[in-house]
């Protein structure tokens, strides 16, 4: 049976494979499922790959609009890189694992949802002989992982726009590295200002036509895939429910492990770890005044989000006293940032990335004697933020060959003021 998803706004309903396409809902709303799928994670825990427990957990979501075996070829070929769960050993560090989710092409948890998004939009589009535009906000990782991800596609063409001077060096040169079928722009503002510009895009009469679409976690195929890795981690504590931390700041992340929850997957409750965009964690705590806010430039600036998108879909699936039943909030100051990247470092001998290391001081804070296991999310590898680590424990992080390499790679970008008619204009 196929699952159903509508807008966060009211209309639908709408196939998986449209709402994919389509990226953002007619009515500016976000694609949610109808109703969410009871999965027998009886049986996805007990795949012996990382791979075949991707495919059994994404049929209960997809159901029969993909053919079984291309949908496991899909994900095969997506998530063929390791997801390792690392348990921390040090004092105070008992039953805490960093479960690494940077393992894949672009050395960030975004290649999970991209590439398996790239092969599921692929297999569609050849099927119906159309093309697709897929128009993508990123405060970091975002954009290269789709670039990586969607290159080269014959029906598709991706169109990236990043904050100029706001990302960090290693993470713009893997945005401006020219890709075949790949147009990067950086946008002289920040990530609200191109998060806006997509949205106003689709709406965009002068863009019409154009057969827009999203990569970012707006797209709940992006989410879908990120589902996965929660179930993972489950399978590798023994079944155990854990508690969930994530470095959140547009809360997509945070959105799919709730997905997760809600299918079925056993979870203690989740702490979303923020930086000083902290407007999620005083809703949290009680602040029921909390507001968008303006966007505060952060040594974890894949984060750096004062409007977060998702919010419009947690705030849909739950209602917020669930929400603070189920999510606790934290957030963590450049300062803290840096001091949990030593004292880690110090006590346990692991080292994090700062996005990274803003969830553990969460769990530092926030941990109170449970004995429930907890799983921080990696997010980012560490050697794409060498100035950072080495500012706080003296030791640049070696880069993985693929990351050092693209110091010799030709790029290619435009300049761009943060206004959707110089997008029009340019594309």
């Amino acid at each position: 049976m196929s699952l159903h998803f509508k807008s966060t706004r009211g209309s639908g309903p709408f196939t998986f494979e449209e709402a994919l396409l389509s990226g953002l809902a007619p009515d500016g709303g976000l694609f949610v499922p109808e109703a969410i799928p009871r999965v027998e994670f009886s049986d996805v825990l007990s795949a012996e790959s990382f791979s075949e427990l991707g495919f059994r957990a994404l049929s209960f979501w997809i159901g029969d609009e993909v053919g079984e075996d291309t949908l496991r070829a899909i994900v095969e070929s997506a998530l063929d890189f390791p997801v390792p769960l690392v348990a921390l050993e040090g004092p105070g560090w008992e039953d805490v694992h960093v479960l690494e989710l940077f393992h894949g092409p672009t050395l960030s948890f975004k290649d999970f949802g991209a590439r398996t998004m790239a092969g599921l939009m692929g297999h569609f589009l050849e099927r119906r002989g159309e093309r697709r535009t897929i128009l993508v906000a990123t405060s970091g990782d975002t954009g290269s992982a789709v670039a990586d991800g969607f290159a080269g596609q014959s029906r598709i063409e991706v169109v990236l726009l990043y904050p100029r001077g706001k990302v960090s060096p290693m993470q713009e040169k893997q945005l401006i590295v020219d890709r075949p079928g790949v147009r990067v722009f950086a946008v002289d503002g920040d990530f609200d200002d191109c998060q806006r510009i997509v949205k106003e895009a689709f709406t965009d009469p002068r863009l019409a036509g154009r057969g827009l679409s999203s990569a970012n976690s707006i797209n709940v195929g992006r989410l879908l895939p990120q589902m996965l890795y929660y179930a993972w981690a489950v399978a590798q504590l023994g079944g155990r429910g854990p508690v969930f931390c994530v470095p959140s700041g547009n809360l997509g992340n945070l959105t799919a492990g709730i997905l997760a929850h809600l299918s079925g997957l056993v979870a203690q409750y989740f702490i979303a770890a923020h930086n000083a965009n902290d407007f999620f964690p005083r809703l949290l705590m009680g602040d029921d005044e909390a507001s968008f806010q303006s966007t505060i430039p952060t040594l974890s600036n894949a984060m750096d989000v004062g409007a977060p998108s998702n919010f419009e879909r947690l705030d849909h699936l739950l209602d917020r006293e669930s929400m603070r039943r189920l999510i606790r909030g934290a957030s963590v100051t450049d300062a803290e940032t840096l001091a949990s990247i030593r004292r880690v470092y110090e006590e346990t001998g692991y080292v994090a990335d700062p996005h990274t290391a803003v969830g553990l001081e969460a769990v530092r804070r926030m941990r109170r004697g449970e004995a429930a296991p907890v799983v921080v999310l990696a997010t980012a590898h560490p050697a794409k933020f060498p100035e950072t680590v080495e500012e706080a424990i003296g030791i640049t992080p070696e880069a993985p060959a693929r990351l050092a390499r693209l110091w010799d790679e030709p790029t290619s970008f435009s300049v761009i003021g943060p206004r959707t008619d110089e997008l029009a204009a340019r594309v």
